[in-house]
């Protein structure tokens, strides 16, 4: 039998560390390589890794709630299938008895949130934000905590608290992710106006077409569709530029598909799942992909590879968000469309005027990528695409 390390493994490209939410497995239970081993808290989400090698579960090294970062081993699995590059023997380590009332502190929080009545969804919401259950009054069956009882006091005012107050993680990754883009991004922006009334009328036909229990077409499907065909027709808006441009090695990335994040608003910042290779999908696909990743983004509940890869990003603030605004790039893509709420506006259409859905659509460009020529013609391509008739539902 051969011990193999079980590691964390680097989630995302601006990863530091981590925080053990939940072992989905516990000493002496059998896993199957592949399959998910425990959650861990990024910057980003709640993520699952997933087990290292198939075998037996002998030692947790890492407990709920403590933290560890990219490449440290948390558990050790019990193999008879020999690795190359697993140790054979776990790793001295140095117990420091500082540590020990931090520990049996989180223990203790565990086990009083567990005896709550509780959902597990309900529990894991409320472990990735920080909130004791104790303090949340529960709708479910006999006073038993419901996901949207977490849900509401996430979303309850808090009284303001006076004095400087520290980051959570996310918004740490926010802040730093979006000071990185706006200090080593020349962005620039082009903005042009479509008109909704043919992709209306698509929308209600093609709903028709759907099997029961499909979930709705929505605007961000047609829009993912449409932008991933313009970005195979331009595929400059679809690479990343490396290295730094006074060398000789600097170049750019040449993505395979189109790789295209959604920006979601959670309770406490941004999260963009990431929909890989749109191109390759039909309306219907998109719909399943883009409701599915929206509510486990909600609920911190995407996987590794769906928080990282995208190539392209859609920030839509819906009905009710402004006209028009622009958004700003994520490292390390090269492009970020910002979609204004849809209104009713009066326009002259063949010489006559007329009321129609309009909305407005600003992409931010890295000028080190593309120049103001080339983001026109792709934006005039894409509002071509959305406001045309070939669509493909199946």
């Amino acid at each position: 039998m051969t011990q193999i390390a079980q590691e964390i493994p680097k989630v995302g490209l601006v990863m530091e560390e981590v925080k053990v939410v939940r072992w989905l497995k516990n000493v002496g239970d059998n896993v199957i390589v592949g399959e998910p081993l425990l959650e861990v808290e990024t910057e980003k989400s709640l993520v699952e890794i997933e087990a290292a090698a198939t075998g037996r579960l002998t030692e947790i090294l890492v407990q709920v709630d403590s933290r560890a970062v990219v490449g440290d081993q948390v558990a050790w699995i019990e193999s008879a299938q020999a690795q190359s590059t697993a140790a054979t023997t776990p790793a001295p380590r140095t117990t420091d008895p500082k540590a020990a009332p931090a520990t049996s502190m989180a223990a203790t929080a565990v086990r009083r949130d567990e005896r709550i009545r509780s959902t597990p969804v309900a529990r894991r919401l409320a472990a990735a934000r920080g909130i004791a259950l104790d303090g949340i009054a529960g709708t479910g069956p006999g006073g038993r905590v419901q996901l949207t009882d977490v849900q509401r006091a996430i979303a309850a005012p808090r009284a303001a608290v006076v004095g400087p107050q520290p980051l959570s993680p996310m918004r740490r990754a926010v802040a730093r992710a979006m000071s990185t883009s706006h200090a080593s991004i020349p962005q620039f922006n082009v903005a042009r106006a479509v008109d909704w009334t043919e992709l209306q009328g698509w929308r209600r036909e093609l709903a028709t077409r759907l099997p029961d229990g499909a979930p709705r077409l929505s605007a961000n499907d047609f829009l993912m569709q449409a932008v991933a065909r313009s970005l195979m027709e331009f595929p400059a808006l679809n690479a990343t530029f490396s290295g730094n441009p006074d060398s000789p090695d600097a170049h750019l990335v040449q993505a395979s598909g189109a790789h295209i994040g959604l920006v979601v608003a959670v309770a406490d910042g941004l999260l963009v799942p990431v929909i890989h290779d749109v191109e390759q999908m039909s309306l219907a696909e998109i719909a399943r992909r883009r409701e599915d990743c929206v509510e486990r983004a909600l609920k911190g509940r995407l996987k590794r590879e769906e928080v990282d890869g995208a190539t392209f990003s859609i920030s839509n603030l819906g009905a009710h968000g402004p006209d028009s605004f622009t958004a700003i790039i994520n490292p390390p893509q090269s492009a970020i469309l910002a979609v204004g709420r849809q209104r009713d506006c009066v326009v002259a259409r063949k010489a006559a005027i007329v009321v129609r859905p309009l909305s407005d659509l600003t992409l931010t460009v890295d000028h080190r990528v593309a120049d103001g020529r080339l983001a026109a013609r792709f934006l005039a391509r894409l509002i071509e695409i959305l406001e045309g008739r070939d669509w493909r539902l199946q």
